[in-house]
């Protein structure tokens, strides 16, 4: 049976934060905290919120088979033990969404860097024995197909993987999957309908929120001639769901981009926050001329227009929160990287590495050369907390915690250092752990404990402090600051 102190900690891990009062002590119990938005820190002082640059790794697989094309898009990406699946929209000519052309198709792979296509026989395809289809002859499900692996459900259970596709004519249908390659609808009637779903509808279920949640393809403003936004659904049984709320931001600005894919999931090393790398379109804002498009090989339809990606975080409810307005990842070197629905994140961030996680970009769309691509991250590094050789100080909200030793993810330079001061509500350095008392920290390391000066020894033990509101205050030279975590002791 778990101790009582373990059914604590799972407690505060679970407990939602967006259900925190703001006037009150965040609740952070042990979860683990990114420096990504303002919800933690309260003020900063010679210390500013950096937006991390995602590093491109490399083609890790081309959409080059005749079902395939070079209108594939709205790609998944799926880490379920040791395989990664990638699912993508198999389409070779342009055409209406949902057009019987259209197929689901998968690919695995061992590490992420790399994709094959599974040898499958479910789904005829002409000249090709087997190939890597799990669905056809479904229009238009197969448009815009979106899978996830269900936590909510046991190993065993023939619904482990779920999804939904589907368009404003036939509303978003419901499917199921024991192993993610044999897919069954859920049935006959679509369980989400009054919205435009018009692109990739993204579900999961919330560990933090304990439900299931849908953000999903609307517009705002007259007809297709306004803003493509988001807006968010939530079910308890992935059959009846809640009618559309529209997302707001937390910049007060509103909607003032088209938002075409918004690819929101739970971070798996923290699941209460929520990252969207979403697809940031500007029509209209033309890059290639005619003759460009014609010499790359690019569809007449898809050139007058660009894209980019853009982060975005949310920690529940229909708020997202645009710490940066800046892009996340700008189009590449070469004219091939600027056209019509280029450079479209695929759902979800995925670990590949001991230090390495990755995100997938569909890229050279509607042209010959149509591929998915790798960028990588530091583990939980999507942002930092960042201080020049200057220095600079960020200071907390007041919090409460649940471990017994904090835990950070942190890079200085060999000049540079962090170190943390716990302090009182009111600011004040707790005796024994002032900033004086930190050991500094430096280094480049995803996880190491903070320490405090004793007579015997640097000791990390804060159960002393456990439960009592109390603020940090982070002491930054020449270093950047990713995540935290206060963790039971060992």
């Amino acid at each position: 049976m778990p101790s009582s102190t373990s059914l604590l900690c799972t407690s505060l891990l679970l407990a939602p934060a967006v259900a925190q009062d703001a006037a009150a002590p965040l609740d952070l119990g042990v979860r683990r905290e990114l420096f990504v938005d303002r919800a933690v820190i309260e003020t900063l002082d010679g210390v500013r919120m950096e937006l991390a640059q995602p590093r491109d790794e490399g083609r890790v697989f081309s959409f080059d088979r005749p079902w395939e094309g070079p209108f594939c898009g709205y790609a998944t990406v799926i880490a379920d033990g040791d395989r990664i699946l990638l699912y993508y929209r198999g389409l070779p000519k342009a055409g209406g969404d949902g057009s019987d052309l259209e197929r689901t198709c998968v690919a695995l792979s061992e590490d992420g860097r790399r994709f094959r296509r599974p040898e499958l026989t479910q789904f005829d395809v002409p000249g090709a024995a087997s190939n890597n289809v799990v669905m056809a002859g479904a229009a238009p499900v197969s448009h815009n197909f979106s899978p996830f692996l269900d936590g909510n459900v046991a190993a065993d259970s023939p619904h482990r993987f779920k999804a939904l596709g589907g368009n404003e004519r036939s509303g978003l249908i419901a499917y199921t999957s024991p192993d993610g390659l044999v897919w069954t609808r859920l049935q006959d009637a679509p369980v989400l309908t009054g919205a435009e779903f018009d692109s990739q509808n993204v579900a999961f279920w919330s560990e933090s929120e304990r439900q299931y949640l849908c953000y999903l393809r609307t517009w705002t403003g007259e007809g297709y001639a306004g803003l493509r936004t988001v807006s968010r659904a939530t079910s308890k049984d992935f059959v009846s769901w809640t009618a559309p709320v529209e997302m707001t931001f937390t910049d007060g600005l509103g909607a003032q981009e088209h938002l075409y894919t918004n690819q929101t999931h739970p971070y798996m090393r923290a699941p209460h926050l929520y990252v969207a790398i979403a697809a940031r379109f500007m029509p209209g804002r033309q890059v290639l001329s005619a003759a460009d498009a014609e010499r790359l090989g690019v569809n007449p339809r898809y050139f007058r227009d660009c894209s980019d990606a853009v982060l975005m975080t949310s920690r529940g409810a229909t708020r997202y929160d645009r710490t940066f307005r800046g892009a996340f990842l700008r189009p590449g070197v070469g004219l091939q990287n600027w056209v019509s629905r280029s450079n479209y994140p695929a759902l979800n961030v995925v670990r590949t590495g001991p230090s390495e996680m990755s995100f997938y970009v569909n890229q050279n769309y509607a042209q010959p050369s149509a591929e998915l691509r790798r960028y990588s991250l530091r583990l939980d590094g999507f942002a930092s907390l960042r201080a020049g050789f200057e220095g600079g100080r960020a200071t907390t909200r007041p919090l409460r915690f649940g471990g017994d030793r904090l835990l950070l993810n942190f890079a200085s330079s060999a000049a540079g250092s962090v170190r943390v001061a716990i302090c009182d509500a009111a600011g004040e350095e707790l005796e024994g752990f002032g900033q004086g008392d930190c050991v500094p920290l430096i280094g480049n390391e995803i996880e190491r404990g903070v320490t405090w000066r004793r007579e015997d020894g640097p000791s990390g033990d804060v159960s002393a402090l456990r439960g009592r509101t109390v603020r940090l205050r982070f002491a930054l030279v020449d270093a950047d600051l990713y995540a935290m975590r206060f963790a039971p002791a060992r």
